[in-house]
C-alpha cells in the first residue's frame, strides 16, 4: 500500500483491456484503453473514459463513431502494435490488418475475439483529463469463442492504468 488509498483502491478495479478504433474518412485509428462499461439495457449504451488529448478523441469528437474491439488473452500480442500514442507512432496503422466495421467503417483488428460497433450519444466533459465518451451500440460481431474468463485483462498484461 501506498499513502493515497484512493490510489490504492482504485489500483484494485479490475480492468479489462481492449482497442478502440475511430474513423474520420480516410484516416483510421487504433489505440488501447481500459477504462470501459456497459452503462444501460435500454439502449444498449457503453461509457468509456477517453484522453482528451489522444488522437482518437479528435477522430471521434468529429465522425461520431467508434468501435471497441475485444481481445482473448491468447491474443495479447495483436495488440502490441496499439499501444503507442500516434504522437509517438505516426505510422502505426501503416501496417494495421482489418476490416472496416459494416455500420460506421471504424477498424474491426485481425485478432479480435468480439466487435462493438457504437455511435456517439455524448461526450462528457467531466473536468478531469478524460473525457466519458458515451455511444450508443449499433452493431457487435463475435469472431472467436470464449467467456468473459478469457478476455485480455490489464492485470493479466502485468500492466497498470489507474489511480
Amino acid at each position: 500500500m501506498s499513502d493515497d488509498p484512493i490510489k490504492d483502491v482504485l489500483t484494485r478495479i479490475p480492468y479489462g483491456f481492449y482497442s478502440l478504433t475511430s474513423r474520420l474518412d480516410d484516416d483510421v485509428n487504433a489505440m488501447v484503453f481500459n477504462w470501459f462499461t456497459q452503462a444501460s439495457f435500454t439502449p444498449r449504451l457503453v461509457a468509456i473514459g477517453l484522453a482528451q488529448k489522444s488522437y482518437t478523441h479528435g477522430l471521434i469528437s468529429k465522425s461520431g463513431v467508434f468501435a471497441v474491439n475485444i481481445f482473448n488473452k491468447e491474443d495479447q500480442e495483436a495488440m502490441t502494435l496499439y499501444s503507442k500514442a500516434r504522437a509517438k507512432r505516426p505510422d502505426k496503422m501503416d501496417n494495421a490488418v482489418f476490416t472496416p466495421g459494416p455500420e460506421t467503417g471504424c477498424p474491426i483488428l485481425e485478432g479480435a475475439a468480439g466487435y462493438l460497433e457504437c455511435k456517439v450519444v455524448q461526450l462528457v466533459d467531466a473536468g478531469g483529463d478524460h473525457d466519458i465518451l458515451i455511444g450508443e451500440v449499433i452493431n457487435a460481431g463475435v469472431l472467436k469463442p470464449g467467456e468473459e474468463t478469457d478476455t485480455l485483462t490489464l492485470p493479466y498484461v502485468g500492466w497498470s492504468y489507474s489511480g
